[in-house]
């Protein structure tokens, strides 16, 4: 038999989750779903979590960005397509992809350029050209930053 949660408990539980690491308003949703907690209940703990800053889809965003950046090395058309997959307004999407500092962003992905093409194999340079620009697309970045970066990787 399964627990019945007071709307106090699901309240304290969803807290929890959402002091442990940044979460938006979907993210919620489908836990509480997994918990499953009536509609009414379950807009009554998002309104709560909102009010008391527990959720915050601009922070969320802004820090979302930063990781799959830094740590998953993606680029800004990969990040948005993530955001967009959780329901996020376009707008913030928008103002924390304007976080990522354009040297950086650059320095990333000949960084990672630079790492794919040790292992690279090709015969002619036009290919070798088509292999990394074509990796750094599947990386999502924007083919106006790889043509820049490209050009300016030395020649091997």
């Amino acid at each position: 038999m399964k627990k019945e949660y007071t709307l106090e408990e699901l309240l304290h539980k969803a807290a929890s989750y959402c002091s442990i690491s940044e979460h938006c308003i979907s993210e919620l949703e489908e836990k509480l779903n997994a918990w499953c907690v009536t509609c009414d209940n379950k807009s009554k703990i998002i309104d709560r979590l909102i009010q008391e800053d527990f959720i915050n889809e601009k922070r969320y965003c802004l820090h979302f960005v930063k990781d799959k950046f830094r740590f998953n090395k993606w680029g800004k058309i990969k990040i948005s397509y993530a955001l967009k997959g959780k329901g996020l307004d376009k707008m913030l999407i928008s103002e924390a992809l304007d976080s990522i500092d354009e040297g950086e962003y650059q320095e990333m992905l000949a960084s990672i350029l630079k790492t794919k093409l040790v292992g690279l194999k090709y015969e002619y340079e036009y290919e070798k050209q088509g292999k990394l620009f074509r990796f750094a697309q599947s990386r999502g970045f924007e083919n106006n930053v790889i043509e820049r970066v490209l050009r300016n990787l030395p020649q091997s």
